[in-house]
């Protein structure tokens, strides 16, 4: 499947500390490159969010921004526990039960107690939850954004290769005709120049002529890699390096092509295929 670089995705999630906010959004980059933008409150997080947008993302600059806005109702509040209350009770009276002269609990004395008050780690925890959660639900929404751009441009690739394939069977039509041209040719400027000129000459001039035009090699080299960009495209893996060097190689052989050409046809086809990998090219800068 092929994923895009370029995505964004954002959540608003309401929790019993505040209002968490996560936003993600990604261009095209050589690799991954996470810019981490975290407020004070969930600053300790960052780790954690690295980790679940790495094992995601393979490549592109990604930039996180977290925060956590405290609302009205979830002002912070000290909290009692009851059970750790009445558990402290209980074992008030049963010491008193015992030891009638002894002095009873001061609130100063319970609220010392280990566990009367709630463990704010409790509530570190549930944030964590919160920001795991929401930090999935953003990197599945990016995935999602990112396929749907992948897929538009794997189209794109495919109708620019389809042409590619059309221009490379024109050529092949044209080698014959452009010994034939270039036989009448020589003929001609050989007779003029020397009379009597020995036949033997001229065919060893259009042997010569015929290996220094000969593309075969070059069109079939232009066919497998275009098979191969197809595979490529249709794989389960990341593809953005890899079509990367396959453009190279393309523009060699159409490169190629255009300096072996002796027509203003073959010229053309080569320039045409030139503009096509360019602009294959600049698509696949996207692709992750």
């Amino acid at each position: 499947m092929i994923f895009s670089m370029t995505g964004f995705s954002a959540i608003e999630h309401e929790i019993p500390a505040g209002l968490l906010l996560i936003e993600l959004r990604s261009v095209n980059h050589r690799y991954l490159e996470l810019q981490m933008k975290l407020d004070d409150k969930v600053r300790s997080f960052e780790p954690l969010a690295r980790e679940l947008i790495t094992a995601k993302l393979g490549r592109g600059k990604v930039e996180c921004r977290m925060s956590l806005i405290p609302l009205a109702n979830s002002a912070k509040q000290t909290e009692l526990d009851p059970l750790v209350l009445q558990q402290l009770a209980q074992m008030t009276t049963t010491v008193q039960a015992h030891f009638p002269e002894s002095r009873a609990l001061s609130v100063a004395d319970i609220l010392r107690w280990p566990g009367v008050i709630v463990n704010e780690n409790t509530v570190d925890g549930d944030l964590e939850a919160s920001v795991r959660e929401g930090l999935g639900k953003v990197l599945e929404d990016m995935s999602a954004s990112r396929s749907r751009e992948g897929a538009k441009l794997k189209a794109i690739i495919l109708e620019r290769l389809t042409e590619m394939e059309r221009l490379v069977a024109q050529v092949k039509p044209l080698l014959p005709q452009q010994v034939k041209a270039y036989q009448e040719r020589l003929t001609a400027k050989l007779q003029d120049s020397i009379k009597g000129i020995d036949d033997d000459r001229i065919r060893q001039e259009l042997v010569i002529f015929a290996q220094r035009i000969d593309v075969d090699e070059e069109l079939t080299r232009l066919t497998a890699h275009i098979e191969e960009v197809k595979r490529i495209l249709d794989a389960d893996a990341a593809a953005g390096k890899r079509l990367d060097f396959l453009m190279q190689e393309l523009n060699r052989e159409a490169n190629t092509l255009g300096s072996k050409s002796v027509s203003t046809e073959v010229s053309q086809v080569s320039m045409g295929l030139k503009i096509l990998i360019e602009q294959m090219r600049e698509q696949i800068q996207n692709i992750e």
